[in-house]
């Protein structure tokens, strides 16, 4: 008798571990879980805190600007002066946006150039660049002169003689002969470069190509698609500030 109740009792107590063994070990599966989905949402938020941004990071003061430089609306032109549709970007792209938001101080439109045709994209950078440093108030006169003036993309034609005379004869507010010597000893030419390679980490592969407050922006002769996305801009910059 005493056997047998000791050996029902050892059935017992064994029955018992077992439960306590598959609760200990049910337990440990649920703590296993509950870290696995820890480092898992820490894993995803470490990806999106790392993932490479596609705003561009512009050094603003560095390059040409129209308008005010803080414009809640930044537009960065990457353009080359040999380029046909530069050409037409210049004459009718620009024009739009200086008048719907430029002079209103919503924007501020910067240039840079991806010179990538020929010679000529270079030189006439070169040039360009030139003003620029001599009296920034007169580049985008001279820009626009460049454009307006423009050789066929077969031919060369951006000597220095021509944008000198280009600009003596269109009284741009420069010292000529420091133009003609910039532009023959590709003092920018480095410059020039710098641009060129920011273009192409930017993830440029034509002109004219533009960026809206860092953000490349594809439909760059549609104009009525860079008004919206202009006042799209210029409202997430309202409601930032609203909410600062």
């Amino acid at each position: 008798m005493q056997k047998a109740t000791a050996k029902a009792a050892n059935k017992a107590n064994y029955k018992t571990i077992r439960q306590q063994e598959a609760l200990k070990k049910k337990q440990r599966m649920r703590w296993v879980m509950a870290l696995t989905a820890v480092v898992f949402v820490g894993l995803i938020t470490l990806a999106v805190v790392l993932k490479p941004s596609d705003i561009v990071d512009f050094d603003y003061e560095a390059l040409p600007l129209s308008g005010q430089a803080d414009a809640p609306v930044k537009i960065v032109e990457f353009g080359d002066y040999k380029c046909p549709v530069c050409q037409t970007f210049s004459q009718t792209i620009v024009p739009q946006i200086e008048k719907d938001f430029v002079d209103s101080g919503d924007v501020g439109l910067y240039f840079a150039n991806f010179s990538f045709i020929g010679p000529d994209s270079f030189t006439a950078a070169y040039a360009a660049q030139s003003v620029f440093h001599q009296n920034k108030d007169e580049f985008w006169k001279y820009y626009d002169l460049i454009y307006k003036n423009q050789g066929a993309e077969s031919q060369q034609w951006a000597t220095a003689d021509f944008l000198v005379k280009l600009a003596q004869d269109n009284k741009i507010d420069v010292n000529y002969d420091t133009l003609r010597s910039d532009i023959e000893s590709g003092k920018y030419k480095g410059e020039v470069e710098d641009h060129n390679g920011l273009a192409r980490s930017s993830k440029v592969t034509g002109t004219p190509s533009i960026f809206i407050n860092g953000e490349k922006f594809d439909n760059v002769m549609d104009y009525g698609a860079i008004k919206s996305a202009i006042e799209k801009a210029l409202s997430d910059a309202k409601a930032g500030k609203d909410a600062a």
